[in-house]
């Protein structure tokens, strides 16, 4: 009984003991490990200052390597997307600017060429103004040539700057054209191309016909007997009858039967032996 006693005491002492080196070994280990980490946690917070402070006595030192360091040091903490956008950007504005060097160049281009179209426009309306002067340019007619109205002798000259004796008035008197001697009813031609004028029943010189020829001239052709030849209006040839020979001529009425024919020029009186071939 004793010794069963005294086993069990002694038992009890050996696990109370061995319980109490094992909370000694926990509370050591536990010192331990409390010693450890807040020896390697002040060693981070020394090393985070030390480094800090390195830092700014360098951004003091130099702040723009800092800003430089920094912009350089900006494109590591950025994102592949965020590159990728930039060089798009970078990518778009120098497309921007070749199009705007393009649109330039064309504009340029388009200018010269707008230049070189008037001054191609003005040099075509100038030739062309000038053709049309030339072209406006009146040709130059040739002057009508005349030949004789009626054939026979002349019975009195022109004389418009001297004087003539006249039969019929028993006067002296200016003669504007010649009195071409011909027999009653002989034909009377044209003595050059023209347009008829009027037929008329003049008091002085009896039944007239004017014909107009190129370059302001005009024939007249009076003393006829009838002139219904033609008419007022009408074209004629040189040599186309007009007429016949008459005695209406009051102021002439006591000549020998004739044609009293007349050229004029611009309305002014001319020689007809000059003009007749």
């Amino acid at each position: 009984m004793r010794r069963n006693r005294r086993t069990s005491s002694f038992n009890e002492e050996a696990e109370s003991k061995k319980l109490i080196y094992i909370s000694i070994s926990v509370v050591i280990i536990a010192i331990l490990a409390f010693a450890i980490t807040y020896v390697v946690y002040s060693n981070a917070i020394n090393n985070k200052t030390d480094v800090g402070d390195l830092n700014k006595k360098i951004t003091e030192f130099s702040p723009n390597q800092n800003d430089q360091t920094s912009q350089a040091s900006n494109p590591v903490g950025k994102s592949v997307n965020e590159l990728s956008e930039q060089e798009n950007k970078q990518e778009d504005s120098k497309k921007i600017a070749i199009n705007t060097t393009n649109v330039e160049k064309a504009n340029e281009v388009v200018t010269n060429n707008k230049v070189e179209n008037k001054i191609e426009n003005k040099a075509a309306v100038e030739n062309t103004t000038k053709e049309e002067v030339k072209t406006k340019e009146p040709e130059k007619v040739a002057d009508p040539t005349f030949t004789k109205p009626v054939e026979g002798e002349i019975l009195k000259e022109f004389a418009s700057e001297k004087l003539v004796y006249s039969e019929t008035l028993k006067e002296w008197v200016t003669h504007n054209g010649i009195d071409i001697k011909a027999e009653k009813t002989s034909i009377v031609k044209a003595a050059a191309e023209g347009t008829v004028r009027s037929i008329k029943n003049d008091p002085r010189y009896g039944i007239t016909v004017v014909i107009e020829h190129t370059n302001g001239y005009a024939s007249i052709y009076s003393n006829l007997l009838t002139a219904e030849f033609v008419k007022e209006g009408e074209k004629v040839k040189q040599g186309q009858t007009v007429g016949t020979i008459g005695n209406t001529a009051t102021f002439e009425i006591a000549d020998e039967s004739h044609l009293h024919f007349e050229i004029l020029k611009n309305n002014e009186y001319l020689n007809p032996s000059e003009y007749i071939k």
